[in-house]
Parts: C-alpha cells; structure tokens; sequence
C-alpha cells in the first residue's frame, strides 16, 4: 500500500466491522508491529505488550473474550495490554501511565494498519477475565484493547463526529 498523508489516514480509517478472510501480508503485520514499538509513552517506559493471534481453529476461544462474527472474520486478532508494573507514576498523586501508554500503542497500530489498507475496529467492550485466560497471559499484564486485523469487505460508512465548537474550549 502506497503511503498517504496523515490528514488521509486520519480521514479515511474507520471501525471496520466486516472482514474478508484472507491472509494478511506477513511484512505488513511487521511493520504495524514496528509503529506499535514506536509509540511515545510515559518516561518511555513503554509499559504495554501486544499478543498477536490467528483466528482460524481458535474462534470458539476468542469469541469468548467478545462474542460477534465480526470479531473472529479477520484473519489476525491482536491484544494491547498494559504492564501497570512497568509503567511510569506521576508523584504528586500516583496516577499511573500504563494505560494511557497501552492506549497509545492501540493508536498507533489501528492507524499503521489504515496505511497498509487493512481493516481494525477498537473493541474495549470484552470479557477481561476470558481475555487473561484465553490469552494465557503472563502476571502482571492487564487486557486493555482488542481489535481484528484483516481487509475490509464492504464499503467504509459516513465518518460522523461532533463539529470542532462542542471540542474545543478555545482560550487563545
């Protein structure tokens, strides 16, 4: 997939809840996984960890961390978790960054996996407790975002998104 600006990426990727099942390119799952890696994070502790999976013969496990079909049409479906453990805390207060961090990295792989023309949808709405099971993840990481991986069957819906006025609060 050829590069493109932000301002088209940023335009142009939407949630995609429809997936052809085809393989996707093993070189463009490396290079989202690079921009992952390259996400800022707090004190750079780089406090979160990404499970890659394949869906096929592991439907029935994954629908149990989030029940749609949807979910499981993409050929790939990738867990961002947080490492509390690792993450940095601000002082004042004991705010903890990781999920920010662990948010961060979900950004950047849902908007690096746009430029290769590859289809993602951010599910939050999951079953932690399945998720640590079914993932088998190590103590001390924490699920924090899922999102299919595949390309997009189906057309890309109207973006609607609140006009600037009711997001901004302007104090120049």
């Amino acid at each position: 997939m050829g590069s493109m600006s932000f301002g088209e990426l940023v335009r142009t990727r939407y949630s995609v809840r429809a997936y052809d099942p085809a393989p996707v390119d093993e070189g463009a799952v490396s290079r989202i996984l690079e921009a992952v890696r390259l996400a800022p994070t707090a004190a750079n502790r780089q406090a979160f960890r990404v499970v890659v999976m394949r869906t096929e013969g592991h439907e029935r496990e994954l629908r149990r961390i989030y029940d749609r079909d949807w979910f499981v049409g993409a050929p790939l479906v990738l867990a961002v978790c947080a490492v509390p453990d690792e993450g940095w805390v601000r002082a004042v207060d004991g705010w903890p960054a990781a999920g920010v961090d662990a948010t961060i990295a979900m950004t950047h792989l849902l908007l690096a996996a746009a430029e290769e023309g590859l289809g993602t949808c951010w599910v939050a709405a999951f079953d932690p407790a399945a998720a640590l099971e079914v993932l088998g993840l190590p103590e001390g990481w924490v699920p924090w975002a899922f999102t299919p991986l595949g390309h997009p069957a189906g057309s890309r819906p109207p973006k609607e998104r609140r006009p600037l006025e009711e997001i901004v609060l302007d104090r120049r």
